[in-house]
Parts: structure tokens; sequence; C-alpha cells
């Protein structure tokens, strides 16, 4: 759990191929109390995205097989139901940036992965429902009835 904000109530979905990064980000951003799960492409990506409306953030590599990570951002953005979800893009090539920027996303982080970089670009974005809340959404009963 994150000292600031408690468990997080949605989904990180990362999207790589190589199965050593989908383990690294799982293990560190579930010990900072994210929900996390994986693809490894970005077909397998949509078909969970479809099917699990928790996920409010992905992480996405750009070269990936089957459905690389330009074609997946092009599908995700026509699917009004996908739409929304912000993208950090994570690339090891050197117009990295570039790519990110053309595709939309709301972050960038270059490979090989700095955690706190990943972190800080997790952070950037946030969540609308990791956000907390006052206890009550009404005056106390105090302050009500002087």
């Amino acid at each position: 759990m994150t000292a600031e904000h408690g468990p997080h109530r949605c989904t990180v979905l990362v999207i790589d191929d190589d199965a050593d990064v989908r383990d690294l980000l799982s293990v560190a951003l579930t010990a900072d109390g994210y929900r996390v799960d994986a693809a490894s492409n970005g077909r397998e990506a949509l078909h969970y995205l479809r099917s699990h409306a928790e996920t409010c953030i992905i992480l996405l590599d750009v070269i990936l097989p089957v459905m690389d990570g330009p074609q997946f951002r092009t599908a995700q953005l026509h699917d009004r139901s996908l739409a929304w979800i912000p993208v950090v893009v994570m690339s090891a090539a050197a117009d990295g940036r570039r790519h990110a920027r053309e595709l939309g996303a709301r972050g960038f982080v270059r490979k090989p992965l700095d955690l706190e970089e990943v972190r800080r670009a997790l952070r950037h974005i946030g969540c609308v429902r990791t956000r907390p809340r006052p206890a009550w959404d009404e005056p106390s009963f105090a302050d009500a009835h002087p």
C-alpha cells in the first residue's frame, strides 16, 4: 500500500512481450499497492481489457509480437469503452519519446526501466479511484445541529 492513498482500487495493465519485464513490474507495483495484470501482446491486451473494467492505466511496450504497440493503441482509441484509459509508453528506441507523443500517450519511460521513473509516471497520471474520499460527504451531525 502507498502511504498517500492506501490500496489502489484499479489495475495497471502491463503490455510487454518480455516475461522478465512483466514480472519485475508486477512485483514492484504490487508492493506499492497497485493491482497489476499483464499481457504479452496487443491482441491479448485488448481481450483482457474488454473483460476487465477495473484497468486504470496501461504500461505499453512499442515492439510486440502479433499486435504491436501502435496497432494496439489505434484499436484502443477506436473502442469508446477503452479509449479513456491513459497509456505510458515504454521503449528503448532512440525516438521512443516521439513515438509516445504520436500515440497520444500520457507518459514515457525509457528502457531499460528505472522503477522510480515508472512510479513517477504512474503517480503523475493517478487514478480517480485512488483519491481518498472524506469519511462523510455531509457535514458532521454536530455541525448540522448547533
